[in-house]
């Protein structure tokens, strides 16, 4: 049905609004269940590592956004690349899909090799640098040292879930999403209590079943996969058009991305003074709202594909309803989500530590941030819609102007009088800010200027 209807778009047929949100949902809810098992993850680690303690929750704390920074810098790197697929496939050149598909597995893997690199070059200074306590700063340094090491796999399946995502198979990243939450159970167990490696064995046991799903999302999208498969009589050739278009899409959502985790940092060294269990409680609190914006994500995904095999075919139809349509999916699925954090935060803290200090400080800051998803929501799915119609620059604008000059600034005013609360009151009312700058952005439709 999904197939069938993306097809229908790209041969320039007729859609009415049914089978629009019948499309759309098509694409989402794969893409949400893999998101929400992605978050599982989080909360895995979390759960296991916070049973160790207040201390060892707080030096995976310190470093998360770091983390985050890496993670979100490698990601954005491939955008380029599989938005320009979504793009191919929408004007059913197949052939010139999978050169940029190969073209995106060498550049993306190298950086990513690179990244690593520096990631364990300054993995033991880090720590220090965000103004960790002393009893938390070998822990933390371990857990980063090994996330680096793995990066090079984090990127094999980013690669391979953004490509399949831009081809329309949203199920089969799904599955192996849901796979990788499972694996990360055992290995974890294995490793954090079988082998007593406390906060490392978190990190290596999410590795490892990045590396074992990696590998298997890559052998179905080079040997399965209904449009990108590998064709023998297929050479590879590097194309710099494609490369500099890459460049032109994906640096500005490299600067998105950093200028977001940057910002991330930043908030971390303000929250790192207020102490441990501040630290921990921050943490915990971002890894359950992360729970709740995933559904965001997973629209994004959806849309994403959509908005860019619609300007591949060319469809001024179907564009602007599509990006409408899927921003107020994933407003209204935030909606719902924000109500399910400020009720059910008790409980998503409890699953995360069992220190009362952590759960009641983490309890306050969710209900603050409850407020914020409906924008957040917002923003995330418009994000979504910009990168497919290849309109990067104007996200990472937005996102420079209202987390460096609403939230930090303000979290670093009210830190000292109020706390914790005051740092989440600061990032709520930032989402808020964010939200209503990209819904002005959706509405004036500067970003189809390609359909022009």
């Amino acid at each position: 049905m999904q197939n069938d209807t993306l097809s229908r778009l790209r041969n320039g047929e007729a859609l009415n609004l049914s089978q629009q949100i019948k499309m759309i949902l098509l694409l989402a809810i794969p893409a949400i269940l893999s998101q929400i098992s992605s978050t599982a993850m989080q909360y895995i680690d979390a759960s296991m590592v916070g049973s160790l303690g207040a201390q060892a929750s707080a030096s995976i704390g310190l470093v998360s956004s770091t983390t985050w920074m890496f993670g979100g810098v490698s990601f954005a790197i491939i955008t380029g690349f599989t938005v320009q697929v979504a793009h191919a496939i929408g004007a059913k050149n197949f052939v010139r899909a999978r050169n940029i598909m190969k073209q995106g597995f060498l550049f993306g893997e190298g950086f990513a090799l690179v990244l690593a690199v520096v990631g364990a070059g300054i993995s033991s200074f880090l720590p220090g640098w965000l103004g960790g306590t002393p009893e938390i700063l070998q822990n933390a340094f371990l857990y980063f040292l090994v996330f680096a090491l793995f990066l090079p796999f984090q990127q094999l399946n980013y690669l391979a879930t953004g490509m399949l995502q831009a081809s329309g198979n949203m199920k089969v990243p799904s599955i192996l999403n849901i796979l990788m939450c499972i694996l990360d159970v055992f290995f974890n167990m294995f490793f954090i209590f079988y082998l007593d490696l406390g906060v490392m064995g978190a990190s290596i046991g999410t590795g490892c079943s990045q590396l074992v799903v990696s590998l298997l999302m890559c052998g179905f999208l080079f040997f399965k996969s209904e449009f990108l498969h590998l064709r023998k009589e297929e050479k590879f050739h590097w194309d710099k058009e494609i490369f500099s278009q890459a460049l032109r899409i994906g640096l500005p959502v490299g600067l998105d991305r950093l200028v977001t985790s940057s910002a991330y940092v930043a908030f971390t060294r303000i929250v790192s003074p207020l102490g441990t269990i501040a630290i921990a409680a921050n943490s915990f609190g971002i890894t359950a709202e992360s729970l709740c914006y995933m559904p965001g994500y997973g629209v994004q995904s959806a849309a994403i594909t959509l908005i860019g095999q619609s300007i591949g075919a060319k469809r001024k139809d179907l564009t602007f309803r599509l990006g409408v349509l899927t921003t107020f999916l994933g407003t209204g699925l935030m909606t719902c989500s924000g109500l399910f954090m400020y009720f059910g935060s008790p409980l998503m803290m409890h699953l995360l530590s069992p220190d009362a200090q952590i759960v009641a400080l983490g309890v306050q800051i969710l209900r603050i941030e409850a407020f914020a998803e409906p924008m957040y929501g917002a923003s995330i799915v418009v994000a979504g819609v910009l990168q497919g119609a290849g309109d990067t620059l104007s996200s990472s604008l937005m996102n420079l102007v209202s987390m460096w000059c609403v939230r930090i600034p303000l979290a670093a005013i009210l830190a000292g009088t109020y706390g914790l609360p005051g740092v989440w009151f600061a990032m709520a009312l930032e989402l808020n800010v964010r939200g209503i700058l990209f819904l002005i952005r959706l509405f004036r439709r500067k970003w189809m200027r390609k359909l022009a």
